[in-house]
């Protein structure tokens, strides 16, 4: 082991295994950040300094749309797996696409996902997309950052080699010690997403300008994610697109470009 390179603390992925049945940290990741999410979401709503007069979803809206929220993540999550990263292979094993246990899930295709579920609660209700859009936004990064730290534990999408003195040599990456990009995404879409959006809640009273939130963590994950592009190993089975170009830097971009248009839309747009 090189000198500098820390040891992956081994953490068994299973929690709980009883017969056929197991616990798993990326299942309990998904648990958490779903629930605190939708508890961050009730409390936003209940502050009234925080919103203008227009009408806004009420706590119980909350507790039905979650349900909504989470088939929106989990199905968007594996199919944009299935589609963007591995299509040849769930091709010949199409018996295996619903099998999410076994891993593989795709951000862009859980935002996809959710926001088509969004899209059909909103109609349904009668409420306004984009307050239910900028609620999500703001939350979102509490979901992010769990799921992260799953992925470090289960020593999966880890960086590119490395010798800064946080290199870590994991169990599956080869005796090269490398980027923990896993904890960088926690950090950065996680961490300081979630605390620039708080503050443009909390502070800047942003959630009076519908739209805005919405475009800015959309953006901001974005940019946080092809950043760390650079520091992650693509998957295996896509590698590079062109030089340094990655599958996650080419679906990021969109989303920059749109969340930019969005802020900008939100900012000129008449109370």
């Amino acid at each position: 082991m090189p000198l500098l390179a820390l040891p992956f603390p081994m953490i068994d992925p299973v929690i709980l295994e009883v017969g056929p049945f197991a616990i798993r940290w990326y299942a309990l990741a998904y648990i958490a950040g779903i629930i605190l999410a939708w508890r961050y979401m009730r409390l936003l709503v209940t502050r009234d300094r925080l919103w203008d007069a227009s009408p806004r979803p009420t706590p119980l809206d909350l507790d039905d749309f979650v349900v909504w929220a989470t088939l929106g993540i989990i199905l968007g999550g594996r199919l944009g797996y299935v589609v963007f990263y591995n299509p040849a292979y769930y091709l010949s094993h199409p018996l295996e696409i619903p099998a999410v246990w076994t891993g593989g899930m795709s951000f862009h295709g859980g935002f996809l996902g959710t926001v088509f579920a969004m899209v059909l609660f909103a109609h349904r209700r009668g409420l306004s997309l984009w307050r239910l859009f900028d609620l999500a936004g703001a939350a979102a990064p509490i979901g992010l950052f769990f799921g992260r730290l799953a992925n470090f534990i289960n020593s999966e999408l880890w960086g590119r080699p490395t010798d800064v003195p946080w290199a870590i040599v994991f169990p599956n990456g080869g005796p090269e010690p490398r980027h923990p990009s896993q904890l960088y995404e926690a950090g950065l879409e996680g961490v300081v997403l979630f605390a620039v959006l708080a503050l443009l809640v909390w502070r800047l009273g942003k959630l009076r300008s519908p739209g805005f939130l919405a475009g800015a963590f959309v953006c901001g994950y974005g940019l946080a994610r092809s950043f760390v592009e650079f520091y992650r190993v693509p998957d295996a089975q896509i590698g590079y697109l062109s030089g340094f170009l990655t599958m996650g830097m080419l679906l990021s971009l969109p989303m920059i470009l749109t969340g930019i248009a969005v802020m900008v839309w939100s900012s000129r747009r008449k109370p």
